[in-house]
Formats: C-alpha cells, structure tokens, sequence
C-alpha cells in the first residue's frame, strides 16, 4: 500500500463569506435558490450534484450521488429507477436528507424530508427530454441488480437501439421515474475560520406554512 500523506494534518482555513439571520431570506427554497444561482454563475462541475441519504424499513442506511432535476415551494425533484436499492427504500421508508456540497464557495446545504412519487406525466415529460441514449440506458440497466457480465448490458442496448431506431422519444418505463423531497428543514452552512462554522436552519413550523430561523453551533 503506498505510503499516505498525514491525513490528520490536512486543514483547509474557511474564509470566503460569512453568513447571518439577517443574510438570509425568510423562505429557505429562495434562499436556496439565491446560492444556486450562485453556484452556476461560479461555473462548477455538476453544480446540481446531490448526496442522497436514504434508509430501509430496519433503518440500514445508504448514500450516493445522484442529480437535482428540479426545485420549487413544493420540494426537490430527482429521478431514478423506482426497483433501486434508492428506489426501494424510499417505498420502504419515504423519510431521506440531501446534501449539496459545493467546496469551491464554502458551502453546503442539508435538506431533510419526505418524499413521494411525482406524477406520472411529469415523469413521462422529463423522460422524453433526456439525450436518446439516457433513455435507453433507462431501459436496459436492471438499476441495482446483480448482473454476471457488461454484455448483458450492451447487448440489451443494441436490442433497445433497433427496436425504436425511427424514434426519437422512446415510452416511459413503468419502472422508472420521479422522487419529490419535501422538506421540513433546511440547513444553510458557510464555511468560516478556526472552524467556527456558520450554520442557519429552517424547520418548518405545525400546520406547513411558515418556517422558524434559527442558528446552530458550528
């Protein structure tokens, strides 16, 4: 094994921004999209990249990356296959966290939620805007699945490629679709010196509407 650097001593001094409860917006979801817009004008790799938490019916938790889709008031979009592990334990347990982590600002947001299935024809909307490849892609991967080779997988595809290769937009899978977070807190986190982070929270408060600000120890 090669020999590694002192992992110990490796340190990063934040001193990019800082960030109080005057900084922020009444509503977390435009706050969050005040940083976003942020984050693409900084032109950063997947600005959209998102860790998805998720846990089973026992609580056995896991975690992966997959992509933003969308935001609005009514939660975070993401898609997948509905018969993946992610897939399956959001069934099993719709209770998930998201972490964005941009590094480059000093920044991350944690969002915590439940989720549910978005609308079929929204699903079917989203699909259809995907390159051709994605959506074969879609088709032929078993998301999850043990497979004993890659040729399963290529071959399924060109299979795929020769059955719809007169069409553009191919049908949804009924396997396959869309996750909407909805969320009841919201962390914003700013990097700052002698890790003496800033952390500004959002719950929302009994009955939905409203949202309660309120800062955390670093």
């Amino acid at each position: 094994m090669p020999e590694l650097p002192d992992l110990a001593a490796l340190r990063r001094n934040y001193a990019h921004k800082s960030l109080t409860e005057s900084d922020v917006l009444p509503n977390p979801v435009e706050q969050f999209a005040r940083w976003f817009e942020e984050v693409l004008e900084s032109r950063l790799t997947e600005p959209n990249a998102m860790t998805l938490a998720t846990a089973n019916r026992h609580g056995k938790p896991s975690a992966r990356t997959v992509l933003l889709k969308g935001f609005d008031e009514n939660g975070f979009v993401f898609y997948t296959n509905y018969e993946s592990r992610k897939g399956r334990e959001l069934t099993e347990n719709p209770c998930a966290a998201l972490l964005f982590t941009w590094l480059d600002l000093e920044r991350q947001v944690r969002i915590e939620g439940v989720v549910e299935k978005v609308p079929e024809g929204e699903s079917l909307m989203y699909f259809q805007s995907r390159p051709k490849g994605s959506q074969i892609g879609a088709w032929a991967s078993p998301q999850s699945r043990v497979i004993e080779h890659r040729e399963i997988l290529t071959d399924k595809v060109a299979e795929l490629q020769a059955r719809y290769e007169e069409e553009d937009a191919l049908p949804l899978p009924p396997f396959w679709g869309g996750f909407r977070l909805r969320p009841v807190a919201i962390e914003f986190w700013q990097g700052r010196e002698s890790r003496l982070h800033d952390r500004i929270c959002y719950e929302r408060m009994e009955g939905g509407a409203d949202w309660k600000i309120k800062r955390l120890a670093p």
